[in-house]
């Protein structure tokens, strides 16, 4: 294929229209965490995946499993935990049964604070969504996100 192939053209734009999708949602999420919530987008996605986590076997995430999760480095998502940490609303504890691993868990702050960011995260992505579907470009993408039944983590 070249760089004039038509199929070429039309993937590199569906990239383009996804991406500006992404973007749109993102942007309007993170103001209204910001503005409601003085939480970013980053740190309601860590503390809701963090949330879902249960004890016994597999119920805790290693770092790596939650950097994947926030779509973040290790070294980031490290970060994030401490800056969540530092305010309250995660913990770190050692693994009772492998000293070397360590857990982090929502406190109740942060599980409170994460009740309370729900609805505006979710009205954000909704309003996103809703101007989003408005575009031509973007009104296929939109069906797809809002038709995609993908399994909620326990």
């Amino acid at each position: 294929m070249t760089a004039t192939d038509p199929a070429l053209t039309a993937l590199a734009q569906s990239w383009c229209a996804l991406s500006l999708l992404h973007g749109r949602i993102e942007a309007r999420i993170e103001r209204a965490l910001q503005t409601k919530h003085d939480l970013s987008a980053r740190e309601y996605s860590l503390l809701d995946v963090l949330c879902r986590q249960h004890d016994g076997d597999g119920g805790h995430l290693q770092m790596k499993q939650v950097a994947d999760a926030v779509v973040l480095s290790q070294s980031a998502t490290t970060r994030l935990v401490t800056r969540l940490e530092d305010r309250g609303l995660l913990e770190r504890y050692l693994c009772p049964t492998d000293r070397r691993g360590i857990y982090t868990n929502v406190t109740e702050a942060g599980l409170k604070l994460l009740e309370e960011a729900r609805p505006t995260n979710d009205a954000a992505l909704r309003e996103a969504l809703d101007e989003a579907a408005k575009n031509p470009e973007l009104a296929p993408l939109v069906r797809v996100v809002e038709t995609l039944k993908t399994p909620v983590p326990a």
